[in-house]
Formats: C-alpha cells, sequence, structure tokens
C-alpha cells in the first residue's frame, strides 16, 4: 500500500490545510459513496476516504456505453491495487431520449440516472452521504451536471476543503495514485456535436477510434465525431508527431477502419469541451469534454 497524504508533507502549508480540511470533513460523514470514474479527482477523494473510514467507504463506477471499456478496467484495476471497496453499476443514461437528442443539457440527464441509481444503494444499506469528485476548478466550466448534484444533494468534499485541481494533483503524486497526472477525460457522447442523436454504434465508433491513438502512444486526444467525419484533436506540441508519414497512414487505416470515411487534424490542437463552442455566447475553454 502506497503512504497517504500527511498534513506535513505537501509541498505547502495552504495545500496542507486543505488536507487537514478534507480529512476533517470525510470524517464527518460517518459512511460515504463516491462516485468513482478512476479519474484523478474520484480516484483521491476515494484515497483519503479509505484511509479515514476504512469499510465505511465505498467507490462505485457507472459502465455504460458512454464510457470506454479501458476506463472501466483502469478503474478496477486501480481500486483493486489500493484496497478500496469497489463496486460496478449499469447506468442507462443513453436509453433516455433527452439524453440521447444531446442537447446542452445532456450531462445533466446522465448525471441525474447516475446519482439515482446510487440514491438506491444509499436508501437500501444505510450509507450516510454520497460524494463526487467536483474540484474549486470545476465551478468556472459549463457543467449541467452539477445541478444534477445539488438536486441530489450530493456533497463534493474537495470543493468543501477549497482543493484545485493543481492541489489535487500534487496530493494524489504524494500519495501514490499513478492516475496524479492522467489527462482529463469526459463521457464518448462529449465528442458528439450538440443536437446529433447519440446512438450506441456512434459511442463504439469513436471509442475505437480513440483507442488506435491511445495505442500508439497519444495520451491527451479526442476524436470528435461529425458524421463521416473523424476530427481529430491532440495537444499542439503533438502534431508534428500525427502527422508523421508512418504513424499518419496507421491513424488513417485505423480510423477508417473504426467506421469513418475522412480523418482530419484540427490545427488548433486539443482543446477541452471545444464541443462547447458552438453554444451561443460561450467563449474559451469548458475544461471538461
Amino acid at each position: 500500500m502506497p503512504v497517504q497524504p500527511t498534513a506535513t508533507t505537501p509541498a505547502d502549508t495552504a495545500t496542507g490545510n486543505k488536507l487537514i480540511s478534507l480529512r476533517a470533513i470525510i470524517r464527518d460523514c460517518e459512511s460515504l459513496i463516491v462516485a468513482y470514474s478512476g479519474g484523478v479527482d474520484s480516484a483521491f477523494l476515494m484515497s483519503v476516504a479509505h484511509d479515514v473510514l476504512g469499510k465505511r467507504a465505498i467507490a462505485i463506477t457507472a459502465r455504460s456505453p458512454s464510457l470506454p471499456a479501458s476506463e472501466l478496467a483502469a478503474a478496477t484495476e486501480l481500486a483493486a491495487r489500493f484496497g478500496w471497496t469497489h463496486r460496478v453499476i449499469d447506468t442507462r443514461e443513453v436509453d433516455d431520449p433527452r439524453y440521447a437528442a444531446n442537447n446542452t443539457r445532456r450531462c445533466y440527464f446522465c448525471k441525474t440516472e447516475l446519482y439515482t441509481w446510487i440514491e438506491q444503494i444509499r436508501a437500501a444499506e444505510g450509507w450516510k452521504v454520497i460524494a463526487n469528485g467536483t474540484n474549486q476548478d470545476d465551478l468556472g466550466d459549463f457543467r449541467p451536471g452539477l445541478d444534477a448534484a445539488r438536486e441530489h444533494a450530493i456533497r463534493s468534499p474537495l470543493l468543501e476543503a477549497e482543493l484545485t485541481k493543481a492541489d489535487v494533483r500534487a496530493l494524489a503524486r504524494q500519495a501514490g495514485l499513478p492516475v496524479w497526472d492522467k489527462p482529463a477525460q469526459a463521457c464518448l457522447s462529449s465528442r458528439v456535436p450538440y443536437g446529433t442523436h447519440v446512438t450506441v454504434q456512434m459511442l463504439r465508433k469513436i471509442e475505437t477510434a480513440e483507442a488506435a491513438l491511445h495505442v500508439r502512444g497519444f495520451r491527451s486526444l479526442r476524436v470528435r465525431h461529425h458524421g463521416t467525419v473523424a476530427r481529430i484533436e491532440v495537444p499542439l506540441e503533438e502534431l508534428p508527431r500525427l502527422i508523421d508519414p508512418e504513424v499518419r497512414q496507421a491513424i488513417v487505416a485505423a480510423v477508417r477502419e473504426a467506421g469513418y470515411l475522412y480523418v482530419t487534424v484540427d490545427l488548433a490542437g486539443l482543446r477541452s469541451g471545444s464541443m462547447n463552442e458552438a453554444i451561443a455566447g460561450w467563449r474559451g475553454n469548458t475544461g471538461t469534454a
């Protein structure tokens, strides 16, 4: 087991004080369900919850077509490695016509589905609190899912302790969590333009195309779905490698095999949440999708 973070070892006192606050918040929960995706935020939250509450903390991950199978496998492996109590449940947000319609409230319907299922577990088994991995930086993003969290009384201990993304990454690294530098992820539906109906087949196509880039060493990426066109986003510094003739040819072949006719590269580079650029009046990086 890796050493859990303490208040005396963070790089600065402010981060240490936030960690002390986080541990107190979690202790006061008495028992806790963490909505755990396998990303750095929810993983760090579960790490501290396990340290503070032991078996009175459980991680729950939703399995659905909108989550890449590789992400579920990684989340499951991480939980097992650290001895966390972990459960996988099946959610059906893609079957909800409001979600599938893919308007700007899609994330709200997704989180409503997730929290409804977890609430049933909490009520049936007597857990006190449900928590998510929202941190302070998330408040500046376009995140309709936060509305669902408020409606379902989901707590956000990282936010309550005023932890930023940088704080979380630093503390996760100190705790020995291998996901401390994991790139931000989002559900596969975030690759689809608003207003385009989401289907399971479409999500599988996106997942397969992105997997082709992952196996070639690209960690941060998105394959945006535009009908027969795949628009690839990678960080600007990785564009030269992406268009290297040998790499480019292999990726074009793999993405076409996934079901796309045209394979394009976005010269603006990776922008988390770039689909939100189409929302009237929205400017800048949304940081999530």
